[in-house]
């Protein structure tokens, strides 16, 4: 992935696997980001663990 910044992406199955990873490597490069997981405790602390 090259340059994200200020770039908008949806991520679906973000609290876990490949849609976590894909999530953390997106935040290192500064996207903006819509994560979707229909386990929501494990999405909170996705999103709270950058």
């Amino acid at each position: 992935m090259s340059n994200l910044k200020d770039k908008t992406i949806v991520i679906t199955g973000a609290a876990m696997g490949p849609g976590l990873a894909t999530a953390y490597e997106c935040a290192a490069k500064e996207a903006n980001l819509a994560l979707i997981d229909f386990n929501e405790a494990s999405l909170e602390k996705t999103k709270n663990s950058h």
